[in-house]
């Protein structure tokens, strides 16, 4: 009889477990009206999309060009990640096509790395009668699971306003919604969602974070989280002269579980129904082993 309540309470454990690939978000706090109690919005993970791939080395036409490559193709995930620093290299020089022979002038460079996409919604919670409800939600679609920009010097100051905006460089200019928010709302939404992403390590902005080992070699590194979400990622690289982007680039590289981590969750993944009853199971007879040991 003494083993009932252990094995109960493991069951009860194992149901409320989170699958694996999951992604947990924390909640943040909403900014409170001035008679409102406190409210908290929580964003919630809903999908996961591929980011779209563009190809290597897109620039467009112009005397100069950008010749990059990153540290590595590939990063690789497995029981003992607790980060990487990705490190991407560059040249600016002139293009040959365009029949200069060397480039004059101050350059600047500006470096994105995007990861995957996911659609998010933030939702209000509201504290009504000793209850936390939610009361308000918006949705965000298309929203990069990872967005740091590195440049080399202050944004405002290198490149031209409007063409920032157009470019979307910003991590605020991907947070698109997807439900019919009035803007008030959706502005409050979406600088909370921000907010969150930024506070987790996600997004984030750095105007030192490229560096000039000559007045035409660059590099840049990119700290990427131990909970870094698996898919393709993008490094967009611009050069900048006169507050104009004279050169792009793109390349990409992955982030991929190996070892028994990808087994894990491909098991999630492709057999849920396999995968959560080997959970049942391990969670009763460590419950039962529990038992015997503490009646001993």
């Amino acid at each position: 009889m003494a083993m009932r309540p252990l094995i109960v309470l493991a069951l009860m454990a194992a149901l409320a477990a989170p699958a694996l690939g999951q992604e947990i978000v924390p909640e943040v706090a909403a900014p409170a009206e001035a008679a409102a109690p406190a409210e908290t919005p929580s964003a919630t993970l809903e999908a996961v999309p591929l980011a779209p791939v563009e190809p290597d080395g897109a620039a467009q036409p112009g005397q100069e060009r950008l010749t990059a490559a990153l540290s590595t193709r590939t990063v690789s995930i497995s029981s003992s990640f607790d980060g990487e620093t990705l490190t991407l290299f560059g040249v600016a020089e002139a293009d040959p096509n365009s029949g200069a022979t060397h480039l004059e002038g101050t350059y600047n460079v500006v470096v994105v790395v995007v990861g995957p996409l996911q659609s998010r919604v933030a939702r209000l919670a509201t504290r009504n009668l000793g209850v936390w409800m939610n009361t308000e939600q918006v949705s965000f679609s298309q929203v990069p699971s990872f967005y740091h920009v590195q440049s080399s010097g202050r944004l405002a100051t290198i490149i031209d306003p409007e063409l920032l905006a157009a470019e979307a460089i910003l991590p605020s200019a991907h947070l698109q919604q997807t439900d019919e928010a009035d803007p008030e709302q959706r502005a409050r939404f979406a600088a909370e969602l921000e907010r969150l992403m930024t506070e987790e390590g996600r997004f984030a902005v750095n105007e030192q974070g490229v560096s000039f080992l000559s007045s035409t070699a660059y590099t840049a590194r990119v700290s990427l989280p131990h909970d870094i979400v698996t898919g393709p990622f993008l490094a967009r690289t611009y050069l900048v002269k006169d507050r104009q982007i004279v050169a792009r680039r793109t390349d990409s590289f992955i982030v991929r579980k190996v070892g028994f981590e990808r087994f894990l969750g491909n098991a999630a993944t492709q057999y849920p129904f396999l995968y959560g009853l080997v959970g049942v199971l391990l969670a009763v007879g460590t419950g039962w082993l529990g038992g015997v040991v503490f009646r001993r």
